[in-house]
């Protein structure tokens, strides 16, 4: 049987032990990843303190193919890969292409289990959860369909590519495949995390101008600026209107939020032009509660939308991401800082206080 380290998380404990596991046999339609390394996603931290029984999260992995299942077929041993999420592949949201909405999505990617209640990952006689996000990848292997694994290119640089299966992924996919901007339409895009610079990138990669940042840490406006923003502006210091109707008059076209802060997108929504669109893709508590005036925004055409994993199909959309950030157009590597997988409690404390914009634990 084999054995893998992994970090467990406990009921009622915020804290991950690292403990070795036992991993059981692959079904038929399942691969086992030796993961290179894993990024830290905010969804990691807001469930490490709700978790249903112990369970390993992670769910930004890449690595290699191990092992593969007797019906496995698009990918084998030796092949490089990017993990995202799981869905079912049968119902009308997978059949049409969409899978981030799939009907199963919930039990699928939050109970850390299969649907049929089973894992991969054991202590001893007690089942440890191994499939949050179908691949609980804060360990050296993980446990995933087949479907969840997105072959890259060999020569992929594994260790900086795993958050395109989540933050990444949503960031820029929400830009690339929601809001479709044109080159020369306006942005702005609320919050410079790991979501909000990747959709700046996605911005800055399809032309829009001008781009606007709104971000109240310096540190990252500057980064912003850096990285193709046209105009940043601290939310807490400045007028925002005032600076949006300067360098937009009739309003931007295209808004990206990452706070999920109701009182930010009602802001938002005033700034936008005739016809402007916002995505919202950050997860709020459930009473959040957005309150839009509709005569204006039916008489201003403006659309919201709510956007998971950036409505991408992972299959296509992480290769192209893999092409934009080995051409240089996409500087993944500027939002980054590594870790060891013994010190991801440092990852995780970084990440919650802002320090680090995205964490990458690499498994050594």
């Amino acid at each position: 049987m084999t054995t893998i380290r992994a970090a467990v998380f406990e009921p009622n404990s915020q804290h991950a032990a690292l403990q070795d596991l036992s991993l059981r046999e692959l079904r038929d339609d399942e691969v086992l990843v030796r993961l290179t390394a894993t990024g830290v996603c905010h969804t990691d931290l807001g469930f490490r303190c709700r978790v249903p029984h112990a369970l390993v999260l992670g769910h930004e992995g890449a690595g290699k193919i191990e092992r593969v299942g007797a019906a496995v077929r698009s990918v084998g041993v030796g092949d490089s890969v990017v993990m995202s999420f799981n869905s079912c592949h049968e119902c009308p949201s997978c059949l049409a292409g969409k899978p981030s909405y799939c009907h199963k999505f919930m039990p699928l990617n939050f109970t850390g289990l299969r649907l049929d209640g089973s894992s991969a990952l054991a202590a001893g006689d007690r089942p440890i959860g191994g499939h949050f996000f179908g691949q609980s990848s804060f360990a050296t292997h993980s446990v995933a369909h087949e479907s969840s694994v997105v072959k890259v290119r060999a020569d992929a640089p594994l260790e900086l590519l795993g958050p395109l299966g989540c933050g990444v992924q949503t960031g820029a996919g929400a830009v690339m495949n929601v809001l479709r901007p044109r080159a020369g339409e306006s942005i702005v895009i609320v919050g410079a995390g790991g979501v909000g610079m990747s959709g700046l990138m996605a911005a800055v990669v399809e032309g829009c101008s001008p781009i606007i940042v709104l971000e109240p840490n310096a540190e990252r406006r500057a980064l912003a600026k850096e990285l193709g923003a046209h105009r940043v502006i601290d939310p807490l210091n400045e007028d925002v209107a005032a600076i949006v109707r300067e360098v937009a008059p009739a309003g931007v076209l295209h808004a990206l939020d990452t706070s999920g802060l109701p009182k930010v997108v009602a802001q938002v929504l005033g700034l936008l032009a005739l016809r402007g669109s916002i995505a919202l893709v950050t997860a709020t508590p459930r009473e959040a509660v957005l309150e839009v005036p509709m005569i204006s925004a039916i008489g201003r055409g403006i659309s919201i939308r709510g956007v998971i994993e950036g409505d991408a199909q992972p299959q296509e959309f992480i290769p192209k991401l893999v092409e934009l950030v080995m051409s240089g157009r996409f500087p993944l590597h500027k939002l980054v800082r590594f870790y060891d997988l013994e010190n991801i409690e440092h990852a995780l404390e970084d990440q919650e206080s802002g320090k680090v914009i995205k964490p990458i634990v690499r498994m050594r």
